[in-house]
Formats: C-alpha cells, sequence, structure tokens
C-alpha cells in the first residue's frame, strides 16, 4: 500500500483576471428594515456579486470542509504516518500569487482569507491580453512537485519503504472559460508542465516527481447567460493527468457544485439533524422545529440499518449512497435524515460507540447551525435515532464535542462485537430467520473450484475455466429465493428433478423427458388435489386455497423456466410443456360444469326417493343373501361332482352384460348394496345356465303353471271347482 492519496495535496487556482470583476447577475437583498423603517427613507437597491467574490467565497467555503473534517497536526502511530490533507491557494492574473505554502501553520481559513484581503478584487481597468490562468496553473503544477512536511517525515521514518511514498495531487481551477477549445489548451498546458517538472525533480533531492495528477476545472458564466463550455466528466490525458470540466452558474449554484465536489474528493456524507427545538427570538415562550445539515466522514454511515434497506447502494459513479437518503438539487445531493431524540444526555454518561467523526455545518452561519453548535459546545451531548414509522426508536448516532472540537458518535445499534457471533439462523439483525440454509450448501457443494493445469487454459478452442466457473455459477443464482416463505417450488420434493435440469447450459433429449415427467407430476397432483407446502406465516387464517396455492405453484415454476430460455430450444419445450399443461382444454371446463349440474340435480332428487331407497333396500339384502347361498352350494357341489359324467358341459361363450337383466335401478342415487347386489348377480351368472324361467321372466317375476291355461285363457283347474 502506497502512502499519500491524490487527497494530500490540493491547489486551488483561482482566476484574477479583469472579466471575473463582471456582476453574477445574482441580486442580494441588503434593506432588511422594511417594517421598522420610517417615512421617507429611501431603501437601498440590492446589490450582486462578481464572478471573482462567488468564486472566493466558494473556494474557502471548501477549504473550511476541509479543515473541520481533518485534524492539521501530525500523529504517526506505529510507524504510520495519517493521510493529512493540506491546500495550497493561488491567484493567476498577469502572474501568480502564492498564498501559503504546504507548512502546517498556513494551513488555516484565517491566513487564507488575510492573504485574500490583501490581494483584493480584479482590476477591470488592467489589460485582458496580460492577464491569463496559465499563469497560476504552471504555479500549481510546480508547487504540487514540492515535497511536504508529512512527506519528508515518511520519508525520513519510514527508511525501508521510502518508495513507496507516492506524490499525487488535485488542482481545481476556477476561472471562466472562452470556449471548449480554451479548456483543452489549458489541460495540454498542464499536460506539458508536468513533463517538464518530473525531469527536473529526478535529479533534486528537494522535489518530487507527480505520479498522479487530477485537474478539474470549474467554468463560471453569469446568471441568465448561455455557457460556452460543455460539461465533460472524468477522462485520462496521460498515465499521469486525468481531468474533468463542470460549467455552473455563479451563486447559489457554484456553492452546492463545490459542496459536492468536497464529498467526493474527501470521502464525505451529509446527515440531517431534524425535529431541533429552538426558541423564537420574537416569542420568546413558543419554540420551533429547525434542521441542520453537517457534513462528515461516510464512515459513520456504515452502521446505519433501515427497515426497508439494511445494506449500502452503490450508484453508478462509484459513490456510496446511505439507506435511508433523501436527495437534493435534481439528485446530485443525499442526506441522511437523523431525529433529535429527548431527553438529552450529560457527556459524563458513557455510551458504547464503534466511532467518532468531526463534523462541519454546511451552512456555518446560519442561526439554527451556530444555536446548535454553541449548545454543544457548553457540554451537552444530544441522542440522534433513526425515523421509523413503526417499531420502537432506534438511537444509533450522538452529538458530543471534546476539546472544543464536535463530534459525531456512532452508537451500536446492534449486537456488540464483544459477543459469540449469531448464527445464521437468528438473521443479521432483523426478522428474517428462515433461510434455506441446507439447499445454500448443496449450492457452495455444487459450484466448488478446482485447480486446473496451465495446459488447460492455453487452449483458445474453449472457454477460460474461470469463466465457465463465472457463467455457471451466474446461471444457478438467475432464480434462488433466499427465505423458504418466498418459495414454493424449492419446497417440493416433485420439482427436484427439473430444478437441478433446468439449470445446465444444454439440455439432451433425456433431460426434456425427464422435466416434461416432472410436470406431468404435477398435474397429477393437481388433479389429486394434493396439499403444497404453503407457508402461511404473516397470513391470517389457514392460508391461500389449494386452487390458489397451485396457482403460485405454477407461476413460480414458469419464471424459474423463464429465466432459462435464453436461445436453447430444448429449454423451450420445457416452457412449453409447462404453458400447455397451465391452460385447460375447454371441452374440460365444461365437462366440469356439466358434473356439477348433475350433482346439484342428484342431491334435489336424492330427498323425494329416500323412501323409495328404504323399501327397496331389504328387498335387495335378502336376494344377495339368496345369491351368496346358491353360489356357497354350488362351489360345494362343484368340488365333489366336477368330474361326473352327467354335469353339463361348460359354456363356450360367456352372457354379456347387457344381455343381463339387472334390478330396476332406483331413482335416486345408487345405494353401495344395489352396486354389490349388480356385481354378484353378473359373477353369478357366468358359473351357470340361467333358468329358463328367470330368462322369460317380466321384472324378474316368472309365471308359474302356464300350461294349466286353455285355449281360451280360462283356468281348467278353477273350472274343475266349480263344476263339482
Amino acid at each position: 500500500m502506497k502512502l499519500f492519496s491524490v487527497s494530500h495535496k490540493t491547489a486551488f487556482v483561482v482566476d484574477h483576471c479583469p472579466y471575473m470583476a463582471e456582476s453574477s447577475r445574482q441580486q442580494v437583498e441588503c434593506d432588511v428594515l422594511t417594517k421598522s423603517r420610517g417615512q421617507g427613507v429611501i431603501p437601498l437597491a440590492p446589490v450582486s456579486k462578481s464572478l471573482w467574490t462567488c468564486a472566493v467565497e466558494c473556494s474557502m467555503e471548501y477549504c473550511r470542509i476541509l479543515y473541520d473534517n481533518w485534524p492539521q497536526h501530525m500523529i504517526i502511530l506505529n510507524f504510520l504516518i495519517l493521510n493529512f490533507l493540506q491546500v495550497n491557494y493561488i491567484v493567476s492574473d498577469s502572474e501568480f500569487h502564492i498564498l501559503n505554502s504546504w507548512r502546517q501553520e498556513d494551513q488555516s481559513t484565517h491566513e487564507l482569507m488575510s492573504a485574500l484581503a490583501a490581494v483584493g478584487p480584479p482590476n477591470p481597468r488592467e489589460d485582458p491580453e496580460c492577464c491569463s490562468v496559465l499563469h497560476g496553473l504552471v504555479a500549481a503544477v510546480e508547487s504540487l512537485c514540492k515535497i511536504t512536511e508529512y512527506q519528508h517525515e515518511a520519508r525520513t521514518t519510514l527508511m525501508d519503504t521510502a518508495d513507496r511514498v507516492a506524490n499525487r495531487g488535485r488542482i481545481i481551477c476556477l476561472t471562466n472559460a472562452k470556449s471548449d477549445t480554451h479548456v483543452r489548451m489549458l489541460e495540454d498546458c498542464v499536460q506539458e508542465t508536468i513533463l517538464e517538472q518530473n525531469k527536473m525533480a529526478a535529479s533534486s533531492d528537494r522535489l518530487m516527481p507527480i505520479q498522479q495528477c487530477e485537474l478539474v476545472l470549474v467554468h463560471i458564466f453569469p446568471q441568465g447567460e448561455d455557457t460556452l463550455v460543455s460539461d465533460r466528466p472524468k477522462k485520462e490525458v496521460s498515465s499521469l493527468l486525468t481531468s474533468e470540466v463542470h460549467s455552473v452558474r455563479a451563486g447559489r449554484h457554484l456553492a452546492t457544485k463545490l459542496n459536492i465536489l468536497v464529498q467526493q474528493h474527501f470521502d464525505l456524507a451529509s446527515t440531517t439533524i431534524t425535529n431541533i427545538p429552538m426558541k423564537e427570538e420574537q416569542h420568546a415562550n413558543t419554540s420551533a422545529n429547525y434542521d441542520v445539515e453537517l457534513l462528515h466522514h461516510r464512515d459513520a454511515h456504515l452502521d446505519i440499518n433501515f427497515d426497508f434497506l439494511s445494506s449500502l447502494l452503490l450508484c453508478c459513479v462509484g459513490d456510496l449512497h446511505m439507506a435511508g437518503s433523501t436527495s437534493r438539487d435534481s439528485g446530485l445531493k443525499e442526506t441522511v435524515t437523523l431525529k433529535w431524540c429527548t431527553p438529552r444526555t450529560n457527556s459524563v454518561e458513557l455510551h458504547y460507540c464503534t466511532g467518532a467523526y468531526r463534523i462541519s455545518p454546511t451552512d456555518v452561519n446560519s442561526r439554527p447551525s451556530s444555536c446548535l453548535t454553541n449548545f454543544l459546545l457548553n457540554g451537552r451531548s444530544v441522542l440522534l435515532e433513526q425515523p421509523r414509522k413503526s417499531g420502537s426508536k432506534v438511537i444509533s448516532h450522538m452529538l458530543s464535542s471534546h476539546g472544543g472540537e464536535i463530534f459525531l458518535h456512532v452508537l451500536n445499534s446492534t449486537r456488540s462485537t464483544l459477543e459469540d457471533p449469531p448464527s445464521i439462523s437468528e438473521g443479521c439483525g432483523g426478522r428474517v430467520t428462515d433461510y434455506r440454509i441446507t439447499d445454500f450448501g448443496e449450492f457452495m457443494r455444487e459450484n466448488r473450484l478446482t485447480p486446473v493445469p496451465e495446459t488447460l487454459d492455453a487452449d483458445a478452442s474453449e472457454k477460460i475455466p474461470s469463466e465457465r466457473a463465472k457463467a455457471q455459477l451466474e446461471r444457478h443464482t438467475r432464480y434462488w429465493p433466499m427465505i423458504i416463505s418466498q418459495t414454493t417450488i424449492f419446497n417440493m420434493q416433485a420439482v427436484v428433478p427439473l430444478a437441478n435440469l433446468i439449470v445446465k447450459e444444454s439440455l439432451s433429449e433425456e433431460d426434456v423427458l425427464t422435466c416434461q415427467k416432472t410436470v406431468y407430476n404435477l398435474v397429477d397432483m393437481e388433479r389429486k388435489n394434493d396439499p403444497l407446502p404453503i407457508s402461511t406465516v404473516g397470513s391470517r387464517g389457514k392460508g391461500p386455497k389449494r386452487d390458489e396455492q397451485y396457482r403460485i405453484m405454477w407461476n413460480e415454476l414458469e419464471t424459474l423456466v423463464k429465466t432459462h430460455v435464453g436461445g436453447s430450444d430444448k429449454h423451450q419445450r420445457v416452457l412449453d410443456c409447462i404453458s400447455a399443461c397451465r391452460s385447460k382444454p375447454p371441452e374440460e371446463e365444461e365437462r366440469k360444469k356439466r358434473g356439477r349440474k348433475r350433482e346439484d340435480k342428484e342431491d334435489k332428487s336424492e330427498k323425494n326417493c329416500n323412501k323409495d331407497t328404504e323399501d327397496k333396500s331389504w328387498q335387495e339384502s335378502e336376494r344377495l343373501k339368496g345369491a351368496l347361498d346358491r353360489e356357497k352350494e354350488e362351489q360345494v357341489e362343484s368340488e365333489v361332482i366336477k368330474d361326473s359324467p352327467d354335469s353339463p358341459e361348460p359354456l363356450n361363450k360367456k352372457p354379456r352384460l347387457e344381455e343381463i337383466q339387472l334390478p330396476e335401478k332406483a331413482k335416486g342415487p345408487v345405494s353401495l348394496l344395489t352396486m354389490w347386489t349388480n356385481r354378484i348377480t353378473v359373477a353369478n351368472s357366468r358359473k351357470h345356465q340361467e333358468f329358463a324361467g328367470r330368462i322369460s321372466s317380466v321384472n324378474n317375476k316368472a309365471e308359474l303353471y302356464q300350461h294349466l291355461k286353455d285355449e281360451n285363457g280360462m283356468d281348467l283347474h278353477e273350472n274343475g271347482k266349480a263344476a263339482r
């Protein structure tokens, strides 16, 4: 690790040419006595600041925030010198004017303001041809080559690692450029000067070559005018120089831009203290709540854990924006909101703190900031809590002063580091505990890395093993729920074959058949109305109905397969199979409707036919008993004389079921006794010839002694009785 980053040296170059005396056109009201002014008093006309005044004020605010958050005294801990931040202020007109040096006693806003007062405003009558900001840029490069006290101390203290002491720096130039071509000319000048100074520093003991330089050009133009210079993000001009351009209107826009730049350059973050109670000057018995914005090091927000997001978000420009932050100025600036907590505490009370960071008010001259600063410097401490919509409050920070400096203390709002580390089942400070621990262990076993010989890496026809491993890991994590209650298919053993195969890069025909078979098994489960492992955590009652459970399961299964379809035809076949099984044909739906209507009709007719069914049930039971007795007798008889020559020949043709006359059905639903009787009747009819009288019977009733009737249908037996 090399010591001294780019932020160690910052050279400010402020243009002092005549065109900087132009008005910024942002008016400032000077007549504040609007109500108490007597009659006949002419009100004061508003004034506007010049471009030079705006540049000086905003650059001094940049330096003030830097000095407030970083100490300016040397500390050596275990032969490691802390990375101190210093500023060299340069004014450029017909020549350059260096207002301070890298020495420790010159690093203060008081020294800079005194030097700027001696310089004075730019002279509008001076010849603009003789003035240029190039003089200041050349002087800034020469200043970066000079060795600071901290660099010299590091080189003498760490003799064995003197080569690790790097020389890096940043140049911030505030000027009014003419065009983009003018900006490129300034960049080329800085690049050539760095090369020349590095050659001189290579042969000198008092100079160090510049290894890295950042050039930040801020083009300032008045309000109401169109800019002639376009914004440009950071780009690499050479291996030694990177450049970025910002085109900003003078006034409050310039102040906001430099406030954002100081946060980006020195890893600062913003915190807004809300609901600060303050006594009103007009009404002493009333109080109002105010907000104060503070700047501090970004690490003070690392332990913030909001309910909706417990980690940091990485934005596209590489800056870490904190969870729970609110954006300002069209998303260019973000702040974390902390609430004033009452009652306050005394400094004698001890709190378990994990860090302490200096703070600097954004608007140091405002009344709320001044009151808060004086309150803390008097020895009081204030606890700050995270705003929460529900649940108990979480006190995460504390404001307190030590030795005349105010610090933002980070309180431990989670598990103490002195305790045993929690198990994963307990959750990381939240309420989620049902992690898929077993499945994650299996996932790690399936994605283990193994050493590969160098000969395999040389083969250009195949992918590099590391790339194949990344591709496999990406496929396995496209859809992988971390919580048990958030998934259904990964809790079902029936879906395991499909889940293991669908993550493969290519499927074989056998794999496709296995996946389709899994889908058909799920369809069969739905037809049987089997229960699913649906979590009921957080829901009232018994959870969703069975139809809703299967709908959730099919949706999740379809989502899993869709994430792996890509350009594979066989993956698409699996998805088509799922879609076909989910969409039920219309004839099936119509058949279900007819079945439901038929059941309703049967339920209505069942009430009307209960009596008839009870009457016939006794007759059916008697007949069933007689049929069973006859079957037993026939079985005994067939066992005794099955080889008798008098036994009839076996039938070659068995009677069909349609030819057998079953007993008359009841109008209501078929009872179990009727079904059993019909079955016994069919079974008995296949074992013997049916009785001729029963075959010719009507309604199972056979007429006896049919030969006794005469030709006229008279009963001969009855006639004989009458003759007697």
